[in-house]
């Protein structure tokens, strides 16, 4: 099922309505709201994440120019968890302790499992604004990041259908994200006809820079007959050198059509993207969209940063959404309390950049659009593809035995993340 741009565009508008006859905002004032930014500002994720928490910084910034929260200031609460995975649980607590009324933060998957106990017995509020493998709902964690039927199906879908791609090599990082991606998309790729030996699974360490071997290997794979694409979970820094070695060895676009999960703007930037022309990258946004909302977001963060060099991203977008959606929820719950913010959460919706709205589902996934992007020599992304509405995210995949027959929702009666539709037991038993 998908909502349409007119469902959700319908929930906004009356959402919008209702908030604009509040007035000018008065001076913020009295203590502050503390928001914690959870992001590795070093270490081999610092590629990706130092972005994130710059726009939060940003965002709060602009937040409290409009008058603050509630009549009282934001006061970014910034740390630095060195893509140390234990870490991240450690300054989460930190976070909370010290008095944070929400925290934006994580990229890596093996991060949120490691940070997710940690809210969860603490009973704060994470907004995760990564894609990530699904096969989870917290009440404590709003994932605004996609889910896999909101990026890794479509862009399967976009490779069979449009490019005619019969051979595939599931290429990722070896933790959780790309594992459980992988299994979910082999599952996909069976049920669609597909032979297990047309399908090839490989996996790297974090920070891996050899890939002669590797590169030589995908070009054998598709050099048998059968039109080939390689599907990327690599992360962080690991990229620069598996796109430079596809340079070096002429994996072109045209032969074996590489699609990233991962890789946006921010990565491109540090790599001479003209060799790489034409391959794909699937995301919910892009740089490259044009919109008033985009080109106003684009304005405001060259304005922040002081420098118009700097891109955006698909995970930054997804920062703004869930920034946004918090603002609404604390609005609508008159408070930062937890409880009474989570039940505040679901159905806010807030505009996104390419030019519809963000709903917040009872799941506490968000709808998105889909979007296929090509890399262009400058660095940047042409959506060659799009869903025709917005994609509810789910939380559970309908590919995987064992999680098919789950659904989450948290809104009372249910309030259950993993409710077996067949038992009809919260829990899975």
């Amino acid at each position: 099922m998908t909502f349409t741009r007119r469902h959700v565009l319908g929930l906004g508008a009356a959402l919008a309505g209702a908030s604009m006859f509040r007035g000018v905002p008065a001076l913020a004032q009295g203590e502050p709201i503390k928001v914690g930014v959870l992001h590795s500002l070093s270490g081999t994720m610092a590629i990706s994440e130092t972005t994130l928490k710059d726009v939060m910084l940003m965002l709060i910034e602009a937040q409290n120019a409009k008058g603050g929260l509630l009549g009282r200031p934001l006061e970014a609460v910034v740390v630095d968890p060195a893509s140390d995975w234990p870490l991240f649980a450690e300054k989460a607590r930190e976070l909370i302790t010290g008095g944070c009324a929400a925290t934006f933060g994580c990229w890596t998957s093996v991060s949120r499992k490691s940070v997710l106990p940690v809210y969860e017995e603490l009973n704060s509020i994470l907004f995760y604004p990564v894609q990530y493998e699904g096969e989870e709902s917290s009440r404590n964690v709003f994932y605004t990041g996609a889910a896999p039927n909101q990026q890794a199906i479509p862009a399967v879908d976009y490779l069979m259908e449009v490019e005619g791609v019969e051979r595939w090599v599931l290429e990722g990082t070896d933790y959780v994200y790309p594992r459980t991606t992988n299994k979910i998309l082999e599952a996909y790729l069976l049920s669609k006809g597909v032979a297990p030996e047309d399908i090839r699974v490989n996996y790297t360490p974090f920070s891996h820079s050899d890939w002669q071997t590797i590169v030589s290997g995908i070009k054998s794979f598709g050099s048998e007959g059968k039109r080939t694409a390689v599907v990327s979970t690599i992360n962080g820094d690991a990229n620069v050198p598996f796109y430079r070695e596809l340079a070096n060895q002429g994996v072109s676009a045209i032969d074996i059509p590489v699609v990233a999960f991962s890789v946006g703007e921010e990565e491109l930037a540090g790599i001479d993207t003209g060799p790489l022309v034409g391959h794909l990258a699937a995301w919910n946004y892009f740089m490259s969209v044009d919109t008033p909302e985009n080109r106003a977001f684009i304005e405001q963060w060259h304005a922040f940063t002081g420098n118009t060099d700097r891109v955006t991203n698909d995970p930054m977008e997804a920062h703004y959404i869930g920034f946004n959606m918090w603002l609404k929820a604390v609005e609508k719950a008159g408070t930062t309390d937890p409880d009474a913010v989570i039940d505040a959460m679901v159905g806010v919706a807030v505009p996104n950049l390419t030019g519809g709205y963000a709903a917040m589902m009872p799941n506490h996934h968000i709808t998105k659009p889909v979007l296929v992007g090509e890399i262009q020599d400058d660095g940047q992304f042409a959506v060659v593809w799009e869903t025709a509405g917005l994609v509810p995210g789910d939380a559970w995949s309908d590919h995987l035995e064992g999680s098919k027959d789950l659904m989450s929702d948290w809104q009372a009666p249910m309030n259950c993340g993993n409710f077996n539709v067949v038992t009809g037991q919260c829990g899975g038993a």
